[in-house]
């Protein structure tokens, strides 16, 4: 009887594949199959030695974050120790699993927020991204954690490059209340005069949308 293939031997690096398509469709079969087993398999091998076992691991994992972030909840501390890894691909994986679960796992990350500010002040474009996700859900988890993290927030959205502006400001929007809309709009107003086109439209999207926050 011919014995069933190890789930780890369906990553990209065991079907000797360049692209990300044996990945993500790893991370839609577990979300279908919910195998427990068989997502601690893949989690477990974010720590092993060879570094694309790691990387395909967690883009696995990453996946299946935004297909059903629950599966993944659990392995928020590797997520988190990951942050500090020296391989850049690694960095920016682990921020966007801590995206997918953010809302989640609120508890567990907010002692950790000035890391992910730290990581954020040095990191790329996905990991900044991954990471305004990442602490736009934590503020909107609880008032406490709001009004820590939201001075950051509009920190970076005031100095973003003009191309992530309005990205960051719709993923702000969701987490803000009547007491900081004010502060808010007025950034966003800024941010108007010197832009135009599809990122204008958007921006003012926010802006209408800001002005129905009660």
């Amino acid at each position: 009887m011919e014995q069933e293939m190890s789930v780890l031997h369906k990553i990209a690096f065991y079907q000797r594949e360049r692209s990300e398509l044996p990945n993500q469709e790893l991370a839609r079969q577990l979300a279908q199959t919910r195998d427990q087993a068989d997502i601690h398999e893949i989690a477990s091998n974010l720590w092993n030695r060879e570094p694309n076992i790691r990387s395909d691991c967690l883009k696995v994992l990453y996946e299946l974050g935004y297909l059903a972030p629950g599966l993944i909840a659990g392995y928020a501390d590797d997520f988190l120790k990951l942050l500090t890894d020296r391989n850049n691909r690694l960095v920016w994986g682990a921020m966007i699993a801590l995206s997918t679960i953010a809302s989640l796992q609120a508890e567990k990350l907010f002692p950790h927020v000035a890391v992910i500010r730290k990581v954020m002040a040095e990191g790329s474009v996905i990991t900044n991204d991954a990471g305004m996700k990442t602490l736009c859900s934590l503020a909107a988890h609880k008032d406490q954690y709001r009004r820590e993290i939201l001075p950051f927030l509009f920190e970076r959205l005031s100095l973003a490059r003009p191309v992530d502006a309005p990205r960051y400001a719709e993923f702000l929007l969701p987490c803000l209340t009547s007491q900081e809309k004010a502060e808010f709009i007025a950034i966003l107003e800024t941010w108007m005069k010197s832009t135009q086109g599809s990122r204008l439209s958007r921006l003012r999207k926010v802006l209408q949308q800001a002005g129905r926050i009660a």
